[in-house]
């Protein structure tokens, strides 16, 4: 029964926030399905608006649904962890920090975070783009899954809980004296080789190819991005949809 009202509430807000803003074609509504609080950050890319002050906490089965304005891009993760002054909204978060704000304004996250990413159309027929980035490492899980819109509009996502599988050389662990691991680094920032970043001579599609780290985060998660160069099976699109980014869509 839980299930049903919070599928039912999910598409209240979808419909809700379509109504009330005529001017906006799109809907983005972020779920947090964890166990746990979850903070959500929000990072619009060069010259688009920020939504929402860049983030806000999110409760265990709470929803929050954006009004997105046409042709808005930027990357959207989740902060585990966090602690921030009432007043002052300053503080830290274990994993995804972006410079120690409750309203990231802007910033980006600290690496390693699991990274939603989405390109809208700028109206008409044209499709959106969005996908599931582990480019930058992994510390939850997050999908997306796409509503009401025609064309292929495909699951992008990592369900699996890659900190279980994370190898030894990427593992970050909560504290020195709490070896819980909190987040599964990129081999790239691991190891800060032009052939993990596809970088230098390694910079193009023809010369960066997938590694043994890289294959073992594809393997968990098959419709994610596993590194830089990972477009066919990682890049979904979908013509006129509303969005549902789900934290922990495993749990």
């Amino acid at each position: 029964m839980e299930l049903k009202i919070t599928i039912f509430s999910l598409t209240l807000l979808f419909i809700t926030a379509q109504t009330i803003s005529p001017v906006s074609s799109t809907t983005i509504s972020l779920y947090n399905k964890c166990s746990h609080p979850v903070w959500p950050g929000i990072q619009p890319s060069a010259g688009k608006p920020i939504l929402s002050r860049g983030g806000f906490e999110l409760r265990p089965n709470q929803a929050y649904a954006l009004r997105v304005p046409t042709g808005w891009s930027g990357r959207v993760w989740g902060r585990v962890g966090c602690s921030f002054d009432p007043a002052t909204g300053r503080g830290r978060c274990a994993t995804g920090d972006c410079g120690g704000s409750l309203y990231c304004a802007g910033a980006g996250g600290a690496p390693p975070a699991t990274l939603a990413e989405i390109t809208l159309s700028s109206g008409g027929a044209a499709a959106d783009f969005y996908d599931v980035s582990l480019v930058d490492g992994y510390n939850l899980g997050i999908s997306i899954k796409p509503f009401r819109g025609t064309g292929n509009c495909q699951y992008a996502g990592c369900v699996s809980d890659l900190n279980m599988m994370c190898p030894a050389g990427l593992q970050v662990r909560a504290s020195a004296s709490d070896s819980r691991v909190v987040a599964c680094k990129s081999a790239c920032s691991a190891f800060g080789s032009p052939r993990y970043c596809c970088t230098g001579s390694f910079g193009s599609p023809q010369s960066c190819k997938p590694t043994t780290y890289s294959r073992i985060f594809k393997s968990a998660c098959p419709r994610a991005y596993s590194y830089a160069y990972d477009d066919p099976t990682s890049i979904a699109t979908c013509v006129g949809g509303s969005y549902l980014i789900t934290f922990c869509p495993h749990h």
